[in-house]
């Protein structure tokens, strides 16, 4: 379970990005929307500790990202909304290999790890195959495969499908719903969360809204067209 206690966020002489939020994470799947600059990339970022808090505690099953930020990390994995800013080797089986070193598994565990995620998205056949020539949908699973090797409990997703084409989007969102992790996804595209379990809606920094998709999705859409009012 994540937990945020009383949690703001800001740079020296600015406005926090985000104030004093108190909320508990603990359903399967969980989305996260807001226009740019709400504070849902603070939130996301403050989850697996890139961000930790100015004020306030953040909390993955008992252990303060402040504290504990390396073990927070191996528990909650984060894949970044441009693909290419994660994919750091150029080939595909040495990129996958690059996260799992730091776990000092043996070879042949290693080994399994790299098939069964390449056998997962379908990529068996671009082993070899330079990373960057993918294309964008198998860039997006190329970077979630990355974060899914090494087995964390928790994946936080920044706008997984904003770069893809329709056919692109349709397959990470397949692959989204069929991951056993609990999943944090920040994200624009609206139909990605109408089977999540529940909805948070950032504005001005603040969470206004934390409610079943229904619910979420209309009131985010009467606010952004100037049919509601920030609660």
């Amino acid at each position: 379970m994540i937990s945020l206690e009383n949690v703001t966020f800001g740079y020296d002489g600015r406005a926090p990005l985000l104030q004093d939020l108190t909320v508990t994470l603990g359903e399967r799947r969980i989305g996260v929307i807001g226009s740019n600059g709400s504070g849902k990339s603070t939130f996301a970022r403050l989850l697996n500790g890139l961000l930790t808090p100015t004020a306030g505690r953040v909390t993955v099953d008992g252990l303060d990202t402040r504290t504990h930020g390396r073990d927070v990390r191996r528990r909650v994995g984060f894949v970044f909304q441009n693909p290419d800013s994660q994919i750091v080797f150029p080939i595909v089986e040495e990129d996958l290999a690059f996260g799992l070193k730091p776990l000092k598994l043996p070879p042949a565990e290693q080994e399994a790890r790299i098939t069964e995620v390449l056998a997962r998205y379908d990529l068996q056949a671009y082993r070899q195959h330079p990373s960057h020539a993918l294309s964008g949908g198998q860039k997006q699973l190329l970077a979630l495969s990355g974060v899914l090797v090494m087995r964390p409990e928790y994946l936080i997703l920044d706008e997984p499908t904003t770069l893809l084409d329709l056919r692109n989007r349709t397959r990470v969102a397949r692959a989204i719903r069929d991951l056993p992790q609990t999943v944090i996804a920040v994200t624009h595209d609206l139909d990605l969360l109408h089977d999540f379990d529940r909805v948070l809606v950032f504005d001005g920094g603040q969470l206004i809204l934390d409610a079943a998709p229904p619910e979420a999705l209309a009131h985010y859409r009467a606010l952004m067209t100037g049919e509601g009012e920030t609660a």
